[in-house]
């Protein structure tokens, strides 16, 4: 029977005192938390499956409270995210479910969180994202992210920025958001990683595919969190490997 395995990490890093990063897979969610150890979870292909990162704004308050609530939101709606319509409605509730519970709260105000995922269909995959937490395919020949970044280019000289265009929440008055949805064709055999900036900050994209070229399931996913470590370690880590099999 043909099924979809899941390998997920979330460590706070070795800078930051706490982590603000949540994870979602299918009714599993992980936030705010650190796992010792990749964990994985088997399902049958079939029902849609939303595996997907929220990383909470740093720098302004209650990160962690804006990743649980959206990965939460994204648990309780992944049943129905049946196509890039609905996945796109469920970004906007998740939206509107931050900014409303940052309404009239002095601590929770501008609070807000990048998502970023995949929603696994029976013959296809919807990849998604706000902000610039990332999806990629783990193809055979190579790496390539499949995510749109919401941010500015780096200044010269620099790979990355800090910097984002677009997120959930964030801002002291709403703002409507416009989520990147794509559909993907499935097959066996595909791998994709969703994960957050921690992992792709610190490690370019060609020591992550690399790790992806020689390894698979937990000692991918521990060896991407060791390499993010290695290099410093200097924001929270999450990220989830995903896999088709047959």
């Amino acid at each position: 029977m043909p099924y979809i395995a899941v390998t997920a990490l979330s460590h706070s890093g070795l800078i930051r005192d706490h982590n603000e990063d949540s994870l979602v897979v299918g009714p599993w969610t992980l936030c705010g938390t650190v796992t010792e150890n990749p964990q994985t979870l088997v399902f049958p292909l079939g029902t849609p499956l939303v595996v997907a990162v929220a990383d909470g704004l740093g720098g302004q308050p209650a990160g962690e409270v804006a990743s649980s609530l959206v990965v939460r939101q994204l648990a309780a709606l992944g049943p129905s995210l049946d196509g890039e319509g609905t996945v796109r409605d469920a970004l906007d509730i998740c939206n509107q479910s931050v900014y409303a519970a940052a309404d009239g709260d002095p601590e929770l105000v501008t609070m807000g969180t990048t998502v970023a995922g995949a929603v696994v269909l029976a013959e296809s995959l919807l990849v998604f994202n706000v902000g610039d937490s990332k999806v990629f395919d783990a193809a055979p020949g190579g790496l390539r992210q499949v995510s749109v970044d919401d941010s500015p280019l780096p200044p010269p000289g620099r790979r990355t920025t800090s910097a984002v265009t677009q997120t959930l929440g964030g801002s002291p008055v709403f703002s409507a958001v416009t989520p990147h949805v794509t559909a993907r064709a499935l097959s066996a055999g595909d791998r994709y990683l969703v994960c957050t900036d921690g992992l792709t900050d610190p490690c370019p994209d060609e020591a992550i595919d690399s790790v992806l070229r020689e390894h698979d399931g937990g000692r991918a996913a521990f060896e991407l969190w060791k390499g993010a470590i290695e290099a410093g370690g200097p924001d929270n880590i999450t990220l989830a490997m995903v896999r088709i099999g047959e």
